[in-house]
């Protein structure tokens, strides 16, 4: 139910994504035509130029160069507005790779939550089925005890009673055996090998992180709960092991 609760949540978020990938990728192509057609008017226009520049006046010559300091200035907009719909593009991505990140940690604790109820359920039934088998062994000595009582009164009435009481199946029912729950083994996460490994458990980036202000860091960036912070610290901030570094020194 876990499993198909967090799926159903994370295949919601990203229903629309698909169609803001390709309006993304749209614009970008539409940009980069609009570019590709102002460098062809770039050239021509520097055609001209050079070949009739011995016969273009100042002015001619002044307004050819115009429009070519114009279309470059159109080309580098273009250019600027690709950039950022790159970034867009790929925060967009990022975003929910961070969330599947978040809720497959949430799952995989949630597994484990689940297995420890599961371990404390198990072993206080262990222990509910030892308490009845006591009480049952009680009840088979005392019976022991009354038959041996019979024995030695030679009564008919107590030998009807000795037979009665020697019934097999009678105190030595089977206990009701409870179903044992095993728990599901927690699931192993697969990680993409080209995607960069961080901090000091040398995981994959999910949730906040922060980056240690020593520029000759190896490790460089850090997942708040494996450095035991909370929120961002003001001021520089520096790794465990940097700050080991920066104390010998």
């Amino acid at each position: 139910m876990a499993a198909g609760m967090y799926l159903e949540h994370y295949l919601d978020s990203i229903e629309n994504l698909p169609f803001e990938l390709q309006r993304n990728f749209n614009l970008m192509r539409d940009l980069d035509q609009r570019t590709e057609d102002l460098k062809g008017q770039i050239d021509s226009l520097a055609k001209e130029y050079t070949v009739n520049a011995r016969t273009l006046s100042s002015e001619q010559k002044l307004s050819i160069l115009r429009q070519i300091q114009q279309s470059y200035s159109k080309c580098k907009e273009f250019g600027d507005d690709k950039v950022q719909l790159a970034m867009q593009t790929y925060e967009m991505v990022d975003k929910h790779i961070r969330r599947l990140d978040t809720d497959l940690a949430r799952f995989e604790a949630d597994l484990k939550e689940k297995q420890i109820e599961s371990t404390d359920y198990d072993s206080t039934s262990s222990k509910g089925k030892k308490a009845d088998s006591r009480q049952k062994e009680k009840k088979s000595a005392k019976t022991r005890s009354k038959v041996k009582s019979s024995d030695e009164d030679g009564s008919p009435k107590s030998a009807q009673k000795k037979v009665k009481l020697l019934q097999p199946g009678e105190f030595n029912s089977p206990s009701s055996n409870f179903g044992n729950v095993h728990p599901s083994d927690v699931l192993d996460m697969p990680v993409d090998p080209n995607e960069p490994t961080y901090c000091l458990c040398h995981q994959v980036s999910y949730g906040e992180m922060i980056g240690c202000d020593n520029t000759d860091c190896s490790i460089e960036w850090f997942h708040f709960a494996c450095v035991g912070l909370t929120t961002k610290p003001r001021g520089k901030w520096y790794c465990p092991r940097c700050s080991q570094d920066r104390k010998r020194k």
